[in-house]
Order: C-alpha cells, then structure tokens, then sequence
C-alpha cells in the first residue's frame, strides 16, 4: 500500500550525548531515517542534545533542535511544531522511555500525534520484563526461571529459590545498566540495591544463571501485512554472561544446524507478533545449552539497536531506513533493494563472507578500575572485519583495533586472562595455544564453543609452520598466510625481518588482495553499490570507476579522546569534496558510523586502517590524494608511510604536522614569534628530566609527544612524583619522542579555537572558553562559545596569535589551538594540525561551516573565489555550552575527580538566550539534575573556603540547606552561614556518605588535591556517581551550577531550531 497520507510531518527522538551502551549507532540509524523520510516528501522535526553528530546537522532535517531530551523541552517543540507523528525507535532506550512518558503524561494525546514503528503497548511488551514472560508463555517460547523484584525485601526472600550465581536485569535500562551477575548473598544484597536504584520503574528481573550457555541475536523486521524477515544472525564468541555489546560476535552464526536456525527463527517470528509489533525491526537474543540443545529467550529491544547497525554493515540492508519507511505505511515487498536495484526487501540477505565484531575498551583511562566483563556493558567503541573466512574475518577485525600493527601480538599468559572474561582475553586465548594448551583445556576455563578455540588453534599452529618453513621463494606458504589475516607486521616479526621486506616480496610476486563487493545476495545479483572488502582468496575483483578520486582516512573504532566528532568531520569532508565535483573514497573500520553508510561517499571500503591495508587500497584505486587531517589522531599516525609511498597528502604537509605535534619544535616556533609560553623543556630521559625540573618549576604538566585526549598527562607536584611518572611511563619516553614538562598555570582560564586556513586566507571559526580552570583536560571541560569571562580584547589577541601561528607552521586546512590566559596575559599552549572534536560544536554555535572551509582550502582554493565576509563568529546572537557526560558508573572502582587526561565519552549542547540558560540545558542535556530545593554538602580544601563562601551565601538565600565536613562547616559558620557539621567516613556513623546514599543530599560540591586527600574523600564523589548526585569538583563548575539552578527556578526556557550554516 502506499504510504500514509495523513502524515506529513514527523518527529524524531534523538538518542543525546554519547554513552556506554548508546553510541554513534543512532547517529547512524537517525541520518538515515532523516534523509529516506526526507526524500518521501515529509518535514521532519529532529531533536537531540549531542552536537557532534551528523543528524544535528541543519539540512539533515526539515528543522533540527538540539535541546534536551526532557519530557518538558519535548512538548515544547510538539506544541510549536505540531508534527501529526513520533518516531521513537531510532533514538535508542532513551527516545523509548521518552516515548512512554509523552504518552503517560497525555502530551500526545493533547497534542494529536500518533506514535509510529511501536506503540506504548508495544514498547511496554518488549521492556517490562513481567509482561513480555508473560507473552512468551502464550506462545509457549522459554526463558530462564526468574522472578521481578520490585522491593529490596521481596528481592532477599527469593534469592536461595534460585541459587547462585544469580543474573540481574533491570527494567527500561540501557547497556544492561545497573544489573550483573552475583555469585554470592553478598554481592547479591549489594547489587540489588543498585539495580532497583538504576530501573526508573524500580524493577529487576532476578534471573537463574544461564553462564556458559551460547549466545544468539536475530536481527528481524516485520511490515504492516505480516512479512517477517531475519536480516541478520550474529552469535557470540563470548558464552552467556557477557553483554554482547562487549563479546566478541560473528555474523552470520556458525555453530547451529539448520534445523536448529530454523526453529529459532520460528520462535523469533512468533514474539514479535505476540509482542505486536506492526511495523519495524527488532533485536531478540537466544540463550542455547552447549550440549542439551535447550533454548531460551533472553530479551528483545523492540527498535533499532546497537546490534541493528552492525547488522546493516554486515549484509548491506539499511534496517533503518526500512524501519523508518515501514512506520509511514509501506510494505517490504514495495521497497527497493538500494543495493541489487532489482530485489525486493522482503529478500533475506544472504552472505558468502563472514563479518567479526571485536569490542574496544577504556580500562586504562580509569586508575583502579578492574578489568573483567559482565552483563553491564563497557566497552567505549567497535571494529568490524570483513572476510571470506571466519579466521580472515578475525585476524582482520584484530588488526581494526590499531592496539598492536601484528594484530596477534604474543604477550606474557597469565591464566586468569582466560578464565574470566576480560578485555585482553582473545590475546591470551592465542598465546595459551602457543604455549601448548589443547582446545579442551582452554574449553572448560572459558566455555567457549570448541568451534571458534579450533580456529584460533590452527591460526597459531600455522604460525609455527611459517616460522619453521618460510623462505622467500615460498610463494604458497606467503599466499596461505595472507589468506588466513596475517598482517605483514605480524609475519615479520614471525621471521625477525621488517614489515618493508614482506611487502617488498609480495609485490616482487604481484601478491595483492582482491576487493569485492557487499552485495546482500552473495553474488546472485549484480550489485550497483561500491561497498568492498579485501581478501587474498581467489574472487574477481570488482571494477571501480573513480578516477582522479580523494581518499577520506576515517578515525576507527570510538575511544575515549577520539569518538563520534571526527565521524561528523569525516563525513561532513566527504560532502564537501563532493560538492567540488570530486569522487569520494571512504575507509574505516567502525560499523556504528554514518562514515560507513554504503550511500555516503562515491566508494566505501571497510578495512582496518593500518599502512598495509590503506597502501593496498590507494595502489588498488590510484586516487588523485588523501586526506588526514579529518579523522583525529589515527590517519595523522599513517600519513608519513603513505606519503614515503608515494601518494599526495591534502592540505597541511608533514613538514607543517611536525611543526605543530613535535613539542620541542612548536616551542621554538612559539617563541621565535615572541608569543608567552610556559616555562617548558624536553626530556627524553629520567636524567635529563631531573636536570629541567628547576627551570619549569612545580607544579608541572608532564606529557608525552603525539598524543590524543591527554593520554599520560599528569599534573606533577615534586619530584617523588616526576621519578614515579617516568617509570610509569618509561615505554612511551625517548630521545625520538621525548616527554615536554610544562609549567602549570595554575587558575588560569583555558579556551580552544578552531580555524581554518587557505593559501591567503584565515578564518577563525571561534574561541570556546573552558568553564573549569586549568588542569581539566579540555575534552572534559564544559565550554561556553562566545566567551563569558574573556574580555574583548583578550579575544582579539587570540585571534591574532592564532593567524599568526597558522600563517608561520603554513597550516592548509584545520588548526586546533589550545592557549591560556591568566592575569590578561595569553599564553600558547599547544596546536593540533587537523580537524578538532570541538569542531561540530562550533559550528553549530556559529553557523561557520569549519569542514567546508577546511575543504576549499585542501583543494586550493584563493581568497577571491570565496565569500568570507559573512564568517564572523562574533555575531552569533545565541549562546551555547557545552556539556560533558562521563562513564564511571560503569567503573566503580574510578574516581570521578577530572585531570588532564580525557574520561568523558561523549557532549552535549545547550543553547540558549543567555549564559544562564544555555549552562541550565548543557546539565540537563548531560543528565545531571538540577534539583529546585534540598541540601547542599560542601566538602572544601583550605584554599576554596574564601572562593565558596558567597557561593554557600547565595545558596541559602535561595533556600537550600547547607552542610559540610567540620572544618567546612566551622569557617561557613564564623562567617554567618547556618551550616550543618557531618563527619567525615574516617569520623563514625552516620557520616557525610551515609547522608548521600540516603537521599538527604540535593548535590555535592568536592574540592582537593594531593594523592592523599583525594583517596580520603574518593567514597563521597563515588557516592555520587553511583546515586546520581551531581557532584562538582572544581570551583568555577559549581558557580556555573548554581547559575543554572537560578535559570531553573526565575525562567522559562525556549527551544529554538538551529539555523542555516553560512555560505561561502
């Protein structure tokens, strides 16, 4: 049928800020959605928090709202907007729970809007646990004996029913949020606390263990005439127990019968018409016993998940595109293939390639934290790799992870990396092989399915036989090899010669791999979308015609410093050169990415982002150039090698990349243009380290060269601390890349600027003033665009020396600055040669479309070509800040105290009238509550007692209560603040942390430093974070605060689309 008439305007929930569980998958899934809805005619109404995405985008969408994701700010924009319908399953757990309160609170009802792709019914029927058991009771479906808990007393009364280890689920969560497996009625008892806590309903599905068990996804969709379709089936290395956003999964399973898939698809068919949904996609997961071949169902997400992504890079079928065409009426049979052109969607895809999932964690970023895996979710980000075999397919997604160029790196066995599911544990999996262990012994340490141990056996038995037959005339042992994923790093090192020397003897015998096609129908259809992946197996590579073509090098699996902005940037670059009139050749390794959509650039490859797999692509495509500069740290590492071979690089040379990460010579630079800098000095030594530390003085910022999102910086107090630091750091030092100890500029404001230059021109995009003083990495701090607390001519200087360091390195293209100011002086801090994760940001802020400009001036473009005058940043009427989200609810053994080094996983915008109002919608946006009344707990170092005083002042005027540790409380006291004394944890019962886990403390404010007394008051900023107490560490962050808690209470915040960007 065709689609609904009585639609004609939607409006689509986004998913806000980055985090654990809720990535750039719906970046993804919502551009997708926009543009197919989009191109059928309707206005489409976006609204979400998170800056950094592509969907934020002004021309992704009819109008764009980047406000937050509230009940409150929601029916503001229903009321102005009027859309006749909602779309709440591209926007992940959060557009659901959004979904369910619109209608709870009868705001789509008021409003006449429809809910489209899943019902309250539904969404209630997939989430509430309770009812969808009962559900899979009707179609006589099984799932684990479990019992909803919904009191912590009711909770203890059932747990010897079960037995241990027990699984808890909580309901309306994400990233298996606030649950994990208890193994004692210890942890159980604590556990239980914490997941009634995290259920906004207050609920938990306490589970029998299924631990061992194997796991399955299905990946299906259904249409409004009742066609059922499994797009994808993904199985899981990993057995039950571990999220499966953390394992280790291939697609499509391996390991049941027919039979067996056929049973389970039945099953899947069976809930998701029970369930009732009439239109759309959804993720149901399968447990099946190893030997006794019983299933159960785990749960289902009804809406596109973090497993629908992986699913559409997988075969080529765009689940949200279908998902979001589906919701407005169509059929699968009415909707065409994008990729064959001539099959229907209502054609299973069929692979004849195997696809690897490998999950990237962050478990270094966070001192203390242990590394083990759960059915909590911790991973920060993904690869995929693309093979016609599943041991290619593995070897390739490793070599993605950019952790190591010998993508199986051998390291030192340490058997509890086996048995208990870790972040490394797929290293030692390998190395026990190498050290002898059978595929029985590994077996029964770790569960996993003797299918994938054989496979990873026979990849280390092959590698003893390389290293006892290679020789340079053995032309099948190198082919063998490369057909089973081995990196040319990785044979090197088998054989002691170099990476060059394995390359030069596979080009000696014209040894390169074939590209083919992802085409959704293992080649029964010719297939029209340039979609590839390489294999050295014997295929017809396929033809591309794309000539004289830019190559765009993407930014690889999310990480903490190096996430979803340079996505923005990278695809952003890509419609930018195609505007030029340039074909577009995009690479990366991430399937959560809109960079990796078949229909982004001319050409897609999905490849690892290595100097091996990037050579081969550029000697296969012979493209005019590529470029570096857009997608952060990782195409800035390869660019040498690659220009070594030969290629052009775009925009800034090497020459100039040095200039501007080599500290030793930006430093130079910096003072040949007699710019402030602080007191500095290089050492690529602990020795020479000790003969700078007297010229820089304490304390200092010590930090390695060619780093991204502060990895390793340190503030550095005496020299106790310099001697720990560099035998901490000792790997990553040396006289190549030396260590620059920089004077702290203790209390001095920070800010980040982001311009682009051309051949005769410069245009700053705008200054972004931190909000927390110096010391606060600049990806964790909050920024406010145009400056608060700058003066005027401040900024001006900025700008100059900004042009001028530009001007003298000869930057073409984007440069990052980050600079200081204390005291009216401004010091230069650092420079970062590409494209910047606050980029999106100020775009948005401005309307200066920085990526564009960054195009014209890669491409040469003069001054006279271009219209720049309108490119003023100073215009901006509005203001906007941004906010921070951070992980360590999912790491509770890491402190929420903010340093140098970068820990937030993602950002937020607000945007407002005023400073104000803009700081009150960046909190909210970031899920920090802002509460109107209650008590405030102070906790102050010595030297914030005068700073706080007005604060607390101002605090109980506006009625609040006040509290604080003793010696708080006694100076706030003296000073005429009726201040409540509370001890301190090491003080006795009931002490401060006691008050915050009982819910008598609004919010929190926690000033110190020095090692020891950050340990002393680690229990109250972990008491925070694991209650959802905002807690503010840093001066100038809680006077921001309370600014917002004002707007809260005194006004009426607006929403107000963004508006166009500028034309140049």
């Amino acid at each position: 049928m065709p689609r609904k008439s009585s639609i004609k305007r939607v409006l689509i929930i986004g998913s806000g800020p980055i985090v654990i569980g809720q990535a750039c998958e719906f970046d993804y899934s919502g551009t997708q959605a926009c543009k197919a809805l989009m191109k059928e005619g309707l206005e489409v109404i976006l609204v979400n928090s998170n800056p950094a995405t592509i969907m934020t985008d002004p021309e992704i969408a009819t109008r764009v709202y980047v406000e937050p994701l509230k009940v409150d700010y929601l029916e503001k924009i229903i009321a102005k907007e009027m859309p006749d319908a909602v779309i709440p399953t591209l926007g992940g757990q959060t557009a659901l729970n959004l979904a369910l309160d619109l209608h709870a609170k009868g705001i789509l009802q008021k409003y006449k809007v429809q809910l489209l792709g899943a019902t309250p019914q539904v969404i209630k029927a997939g989430e509430d646990r309770e009812i969808f058991r009962g559900l899979l009771d009707k179609i006589g479906a099984k799932y684990p004996k479990s019992h909803l808990i919904r009191t912590y007393e009711h909770g203890l009364q059932i747990a010897d029913e079960l037995g241990y280890p027990m699984i808890l689920r909580p309901n309306y969560t994400l990233g298996g949020g606030g649950g994990g497996i208890a193994y004692s009625p210890e942890e159980y008892k604590k556990m239980l606390v914490t997941a009634l806590h995290e259920s906004p309903t207050s609920e938990v599905l306490v589970e029998e263990s299924i631990l061992g068990w194997k796991e399955y996804e299905l990946e299906v969709m259904r249409d409004h005439k009742g066609t059922f379709v499994v797009v994808c089936s993904i199985e899981n290395l990993d057995p039950c127990g571990v999220h499966t956003g953390d394992s280790i999964t291939v697609a499509p399973q391996q390991t049941l019968s027919d039979r067996e898939y056929q049973s389970m698809r039945d099953e899947a068919c069976k809930i998701i018409n029970e369930v009732g949904i009439e239109t759309g996609g959804a993720n149901i997961q399968f447990a099946v016993h190893p030997t006794t071949k019983e299933r159960v169902v785990i749960e289902m997400n009804p809406r596109v998940s973090r497993s629908s992504a992986l699913a559409s890079k997988a075969t080529g079928f765009p689940i949200a595109k279908i998902a979001a065409l589906l919701a407005i009426g169509y059929s699968l049979d009415e909707l065409q293939n994008d990729i064959t052109k001539v099959t229907p969607s209502c054609y299973e895809p069929a692979l004849d390639y195997i696809v690897t999932k490998i999950p990237r964690f962050a478990f270094e970023k966070f001192a203390g934290s242990k590394d083990s895996l759960t059915t909590q979710m911790k991973s920060v980000g993904e690869v995929m790799g693309i093979g016609r075999t599943l041991q290619e397919s593995l070897m390739k997604a490793l070599a993605s992870l950019e952790k190591d160029p010998q993508a199986i790196p051998e390291v030192e066995l340490e058997t509890g990396k086996i048995s208990y599911p870790n972040s490394r544990r797929i290293y030692h999996l390998f190395q026990a092989f190498r050290d002898g262990k059978t595929v029985a012994e590994i077996e029964e340490l770790t569960r996993i399915n003797p299918y994938f141990l054989e496979h990873i056996e026979a990849l280390i038995k092959f590698e003893r036989m390389f290293r006892a037959d290679f020789t340079e005339n053995n032309v099948d042992l190198l082919l063998k090899a490369k057909r089973k994923g081995f990196t040319d790093a990785r044979l090197a090192a088998l054989i002691g010669k170099k990476e060059a020397d394995i390359r030069a003897l596979r080009e000696k015998h014209q040894m390169f791999p074939r590209y083919q096609q992802v085409d959704t129908c293992a080649g029964e259809f010719e297939s029209s979308t340039p979609y590839f992946y390489s294999s050295y197996w014997p295929m017809a590579s396929a033809k591309v015609d794309a000539p004289d073509a830019v190559v765009v090098i993407g930014s690889g699996p999310n990480r903490i410093g190096q996430g979803i902005e340079f996505d923005y940037s990278c695809v952003r670059g890509v419609k930018g050169f195609q505007k030029n009139g340039r074909k577009v050749i995009m690479v990366n390794s991430n399937p959560e990415t809109v960079s990796t959509d078949y229909d982004t650039s001319d050409v897609l490859f999905f490849e690892p982002l290595t100097v091996e797999s990037l050579s081969e692509i550029m000697r296969f495509m012979k493209p005019y150039g590529f470029v570096a500069q857009l997608g952060g740290q990782t195409p800035i590492g390869v660019a040498p090698d690659l220009v070594k071979a030969g290629y052009r690089l775009l925009g800034s040379s090497l020459e100039t990349i040095d200039l501007a990460e080599d500290r030793g010579l930006f430093s130079k630079i910096c003072r040949e243009l007699n710019f402030e800098i602080p007191n500095s000095g290089m050492a690529g030594s602990l020795e020479e380290a000790l003969r700078i530390e007297k010229n820089v003085g304490y304390p200092m910022i010590c930090r390695p060269s060619y780093v991204l999102g502060g990895r390793r910086m340190e503030v550095i107090e005496n020299t106790e601390e310099l001697l720990s630091y560099f035998q901490r750091h000792k790997d990553y030092i040396s006289p190549e890349k030396p260590c620059l100890m920089d004077q702290f500029l203790a209390g001095a404001l920070e800010v980040d600027v982001d311009l682009v230059r051309g051949e005769d021109w410069v245009v700053v995009g705008g200054i972004v003033e931190h909000i927390e003083a110096a010391g606060v990495h600049s990806g964790d701090s909050m920024g406010v665009l145009p400056p608060h607390r700058l003066k005027p001519e401040t900024c001006e200087r900025i700008e100059d020396l900004s042009k001028q360091l530009a001007n003298r390195i000869g930057v073409i293209g984007h440069l990052n600055l980050q600079l200081a100011v204390k005291n009216d002086v401004v010091y230069m801090l650092e420079a970062n040669p590409r494209s910047s994760r606050s980029v999106p940001f100020v775009a948005k802020a401005t309307g200066i479309p920085l990526i564009d400009l960054g195009v014209a001036a890669m491409l040469g473009k003069k001054k006279k070509d271009l219209k720049l005058e309108n490119l003023n940043w100073r215009k901006t009427e509005s203001v906007s800040v941004k906010g921070v989200v951070f992980p360590f609810k999912k790491f509770p053994e890491s402190d929420s105290i903010l340093g140098p080094e970068m820990k937030s996983t993602g950002e937020s915008m607000g945007r407002g009238k005023n400073y104000s109002e803009a700081l009150a919608k960046a909190f909210l946006s970031s899920n920090i509550r802002l509460p109107k009344i209650g008590q405030v707990f102070f906790s102050l170092r010595d030297k914030d007692k005068e700073v706080m005083l007005p604060l607390a002042r101002e605090l109980q005027r506006m009625g609040y209560g006040v509290s604080a540790t003793t010696g708080t409380a006694n100076f706030f006291n003296e000073k005429g603040v009726n201040c409540l004394s509370l001890r301190k944890v090491d003080e006795g019962r009931p002490h401060c942390v006691d008050k915050i886990r009982s819910g008598d403390v609004a919010f929190v404010i926690n000033t110190t430093s020095g090692r020891r007394a950050i340990e002393a008051s680690f229990d109250i900023r972990r008491a925070c974070t694991d209650y959802n107490i905002p807690c503010l560490t840093e001066s100038d962050a809680a006077e921001a605060f309370i600014l917002a808690l004002k707007n809260e209470r005194n006004e009426s915040s607006s929403v107000e689309a963004l508006g166009a960007m500028e034309e140049f």
